[in-house]
């Protein structure tokens, strides 16, 4: 989506509800404990190659790992800011203090920056429309409680409203039967626009568990020829990253037009 946006000469702003810390030492104990990485990034690097799409996403992770590898990992403020040009800025809202303030230590330094501490979904309204009036918003909210799923919907239709020409990237998980509220979630705002596109990439069965089994993506205001492109990619990274169960993988991956 930045790299659609950045075909035009004009200034863009890049808007993050949930900044997190910027980015990650895959190597540390807390990363080492689940190691999800290496059924997500770790494959990907592996095929590097045969995915020419993604070479800005990788060039981004490269800028952090001077001697190879992908131990340090951006997080998407990081990919932005690797991405975005001296004229375009970037507005990211963390909440969590430890996390706000290691995410002001790893950009703070940027000009083009502006760091806030404060309640994303609550900001998304406080800070819009921005300045430039052009660019992208990504929402991708923890989904920590139930009730997030309502505000998040409320918030998405609320930004919406105050600056409709924006683009807007809503990440949500594809969790396990008893607690999946994704499809609550599209319905409630999709009732309200009229221009999306819902993207979802699932890599293993969904069961009535509570692990998440894929995640998907919902964007207002798709930029020209995104559904076109992801639907080269998405069947291929099914296949890079399924998880096998049972002696066979069940990737699947949905573009639909809302």
């Amino acid at each position: 989506m930045l790299e659609s946006l950045l075909a035009k000469p004009k200034p863009l702003v890049y808007v993050e509800s949930h900044a997190g810390a910027g980015r990650y030492d895959l190597g540390a104990e807390q990363a080492l404990k689940t190691a999800e990485y290496r059924l997500g990034i770790a494959r990907l690097w592996e095929q590097r190659d045969v995915f020419p799409e993604l070479s800005a996403y990788l060039g981004a992770i490269s800028s952090l790992n001077p001697s190879g590898g992908f131990s340090v990992y951006p997080g998407s403020p990081a990919l932005a800011a690797h991405l975005l040009r001296a004229q375009d800025r970037l507005i990211l809202m963390e909440l969590h203090p430890t996390e706000s303030q290691t995410l002001r230590r790893h950009l703070g330094g940027d000009p083009r920056i502006g760091i806030h501490r404060r309640d994303g979904l609550e900001g998304l309204t406080a800070l819009l429309p921005p300045k430039p009036a052009r660019g992208l918003v990504l929402i991708d909210p923890p989904y920590e409680q139930v009730s997030e799923y309502r505000r998040v919907a409320e918030a998405l239709l609320a930004a919406h409203a105050r600056w409709p020409t924006g683009v807007y990237a809503l990440w949500f998980p594809r969790l396990g039967l008893q607690r999946d509220r994704s499809a609550d979630l599209i319905g409630s705002i999709r009732r309200s626009v009229s221009d999306g596109l819902l993207c979802e990439l699932r890599v293993r069965r969904q069961v009535d568990d509570f692990g998440m089994h894929g995640s998907g993506m919902l964007i207002l205001n798709p930029p020209w020829r995104l559904e076109e492109r992801l639907g080269d990619l998405l069947p291929r990274l099914a296949d890079t990253l399924a998880i096998e169960e049972t002696g066979r993988s069940v990737p699947s991956w949905t573009i639909e037009r809302i």
